[in-house]
């Protein structure tokens, strides 16, 4: 699908805001005191739901997304939500990520972060994962499924080689999502080794590089299964998927211009333009049939039977 203006607008702000959200601990003064701000998450909570309301609004103005196409998105938004618990976060095991990268890439940027952010919600209800984080889990897998409707090649690369970058794109996403998803928690948690906690007002490198060692001892273990699982099920089962989603957006028509037209009036067939035959109808050509019928008169006998009398005489 096509992104238009209101789309763009409602996708940068939330997109904004979620990265202010996300990165605004890293400048933060080292007297802001935000470990002691870890209750207003709720108001955070609070303040992105609306946004992420707009894009679902913005997109549905813009598109014109019809009743099939809405249902679409509760459908893809289910099954999204009812993969989620198969793994429940075992070892990074999360079904649901190559399900978001393959509809992301058929249903174009805009729907993709509306299905992402929807699923991730609808998945917490139904897994009982609603809290602080849930925003932010919303805001990284709408992103998720964004950048793969954003992916070069949507109209032309078909095969094997859309396949391959289907699941590149789903390994670098799962881990990019872990790594978005630590920045969130990191600034918040107390009493860890120093080489890897959070220290408000250190210069950014400095905070980079324990952010950085904190990924990688403590996430990293979630993060690549997550991805070699997106990789391996987007291999297998990625193209059957793609060919379902695109037959099933060419059948409920999405995006069908809708023209109407004025009924045609319809002219005195006996009024030309041309007002030489305006007194006239006449056919050009005769009509005739391709075998001639003809209808014959009896023969007349030139010389009668004589008529033979009683007395065997005849008559003249």
């Amino acid at each position: 699908m096509r992104l238009g203006p209101r789309s763009v607008a409602a996708l940068a702000l939330v997109s904004a805001v979620g990265a202010v959200a996300f990165g605004w601990p890293l400048f933060a003064p080292g007297d802001s005191g935000i470990t002691t701000h870890a209750a207003d998450a709720p108001w955070l909570f609070a303040a992105l739901l609306p946004l992420l309301l707009a894009v679902v609004v913005a997109t549905i103005a813009d598109t014109g997304l019809d009743a099939k196409a809405v249902a679409m998105l509760g459908v893809l938004a289910a099954a999204g939500a009812a993969l989620r618990p198969l793994g429940a976060g075992t070892a990074g095991i999360e079904p649901m990520f190559f399900l978001m990268v393959l509809s992301g890439r058929v249903l174009g940027p805009g729907f993709g972060f509306v299905l992402g952010a929807v699923s991730m919600f609808a998945s917490a209800l139904l897994t009982g994962g609603v809290g602080p984080w849930m925003p932010f889990q919303m805001l990284a897998m709408g992103w998720v499924a964004m950048g793969a409707g954003l992916l070069p090649g949507a109209a032309r690369l078909r095969g094997r080689a859309e396949t391959l970058l289907l699941a590149g794109y789903g390994a670098v996403a799962s881990v990019a999502y872990g790594t978005v998803m630590n920045l969130q928690g990191w600034t918040l948690m107390q009493g860890m080794a120093s080489g890897i906690s959070y220290v408000p007002g250190d210069p950014l490198d400095e905070n980079l590089a324990r952010f950085v060692a904190y990924c990688l001892a403590t996430s990293l273990g979630w993060d690549l299964p997550r991805a070699v699982v997106t990789m391996v099920l987007t291999l297998t089962l990625g193209g059957a998927i793609l060919k379902a989603l695109r037959r099933a957006t060419r059948r409920a028509a999405f995006e069908a211009p809708v023209a109407f037209e004025a009924p045609v009036a319809f002219q005195d067939p006996v009024a030309f333009e041309d007002p030489a035959f305006e007194a006239k109808v006449a056919f050009e050509d005769p009509v005739t049939f391709e075998t001639p019928v003809t209808f014959k008169a009896p023969a007349a006998s030139q010389d009668p039977a004589p008529v033979r009398q009683a007395d065997g005489g005849s008559s003249a």
